[in-house]
């Protein structure tokens, strides 16, 4: 009864199914197909149905000629062909690209009757690795520089210096507000970097305790403190011959700085808990949003650690200070988002990057790539336009358009910060222009076109009006 329902059946399981399904007897003549088939090749039921199954023209297909002169497809002398990629022609003649699986069919007697073949398409896919490829070309084109997108003046003087940096063996510290990207800079000097083939670690040094800082720093050995069941190696350790990310640096506690700056000092490190000397040979790559100078004077931060871990400085300018790598950016993180979520978004509208321009980013390009997750997931149009960003762009936006906010030209811009780098600078146009990445006669030139007196006043530097209107 049971084998009698299944042979009832069986048309019914078989035509449900996705996958392709090909039956063909001893010559390859075609005896059977189901529906996903016909739905895969174009060809119907009845065009297929006594047909060679060289009509598909695989691109796998082998011949084998015995003796007698018939010829037979080779998977009647091996027996089976396991899952295999390759291409087959539809009817109009295209090419997909399918996997195949095929099994011969034998009777009860163990004679060979036929074989069966599955065709799964996956044409999908292979569109989908395409553009991932062609996504992952673009990163490396000359609109970024491994992985850091950015074609604007500012980025490619950042580049020009972590090439430097990654061809000296000396401590990097990467300076910068918060979301400017200062990981992937970091991450890149070890990728180019004589200690590439080595460890990249990485410590966030704002997120431990100081006790739990020391001992994720330099290990401990058991019994150094409550917790601690056994010895345990430090990043430092794990990092040998490689490169350490010291994320935050500004937030070290001072007695880690002191135990850092022996480090920098004598190459050694100790395990919490031992006093036995432990040699490392360790790049440091340090990064902070945070005032060292000003922090040195509050007498929270040790100048001499300062001095030796602000080697190669490396000063990322924030997103507001680079308006021309917006479009790029933004076409970067919506083609990255889209290809995660799985929409169906053509593309990105013009009002869109305008608003972006106008706003002025203070969670930098971190605060840009939040802003496309939330449009994608919101977006249920053709293309993302400027009202589906969060609230706080929208208001932004609409605050800049008022006045009530920053100025919207770039230079504008460019005397804001001036001014706010001579305040900081406490009227020192070199370091002014160390903060600025620039140099001490661009920011000569610039005071003199804003109008920007040169005698540091106590609190601000001060703007002379008249030969602003006169610049």
């Amino acid at each position: 009864m049971f084998e009698t329902d299944l042979d009832t059946y069986w048309k019914t399981v078989v035509n449900t199914m996705r996958d392709g399904i090909m039956i063909v007897d001893t010559t390859g003549s075609i005896i059977s197909v189901n529906r996903a088939l016909e739905t895969i090749t174009g060809y119907s039921r009845e065009e297929l149905i006594g047909q060679k199954c060289s009509i598909l023209n695989c691109s796998i297909y082998k011949m084998a000629r015995e003796k007698g002169g018939v010829v037979w497809c080779k998977l009647f002398k091996d027996g089976s062909l396991d899952v295999s990629r390759c291409a087959i022609m539809n009817k109009s003649g295209a090419y997909i690209e399918v996997l195949k699986n095929a099994s011969q069919l034998r009777d009860r007697k163990g004679n060979v009757i036929g074989a069966v073949e599955t065709i799964t398409d996956i044409t999908e896919i292979v569109e989908k690795d395409k553009q991932i490829a062609a996504f992952r070309r673009k990163l490396k084109s000359e609109d970024g520089f491994h992985g850091i997108i950015g074609a604007s003046a500012a980025m490619r003087s950042v580049y020009d210096l972590m090439e430097n940096a990654a061809l000296s063996d000396a401590p990097v510290i990467i300076l910068g507000e918060s979301g400017t990207g200062k990981e992937l800079v970091a991450r890149a000097i070890h990728q180019i970097g004589v200690r590439k083939s080595a460890p990249f670690v990485k410590v966030n040094c704002a997120a431990l305790t100081e006790t739990l800082l020391e001992s994720e720093l330099f290990g401990h050995v058991k019994g150094a403190y409550t917790g601690a069941y056994k010895d345990r190696a430090g990043r430092f350790e794990m990092a040998q011959s490689g490169d350490i990310f010291l994320d935050e640096i500004g937030d070290l506690p001072l007695s880690t700085q002191v135990k850092l700056l022996r480090v920098l000092e004598d190459k050694i490190i100790e395990r919490v808990g031992d006093s036995k000397s432990i040699p490392v040979d360790v790049r440091i790559i340090s990064a902070t949003n945070r005032d060292l100078p000003s922090l040195i004077e509050k007498r929270t931060f040790r100048k001499d650690l300062f001095f030796r871990i602000n080697v190669i400085p490396i000063h990322l300018p924030p997103l507001r200070e680079r308006l021309e790598d917006i479009p790029l950016l933004a076409e970067y993180f919506f083609r990255k988002i889209l290809m995660k979520s799985g929409k169906d978004i053509k593309g990105i509208g013009k009002d869109l990057i305008d608003c972006f321009i106008n706003y002025t980013w203070p969670g930098n390009v971190r605060e840009l790539k939040s802003a496309f997750e939330y449009a994608v997931v919101v977006c249920q149009e053709q293309m993302i336009q400027a009202h589906h960003l969060p609230p706080g762009i929208l208001q932004g936006k609409t605050a800049i358009r008022h006045g009530k906010a920053l100025a919207q030209s770039k230079e504008e811009i460019k005397k804001r910060e001036l001014i706010s780098a001579l305040n900081r600078a406490k009227g020192n146009q070199s370091l002014a222009a160390d903060m600025l990445n620039i140099s001490r006669v661009t920011i000569w030139n610039r005071m003199r076109k804003y109008g920007i007196r040169s005698i540091y006043n106590a609190d601000v530097i001060t703007e002379d009006h008249d030969s602003d209107k006169n610049s």
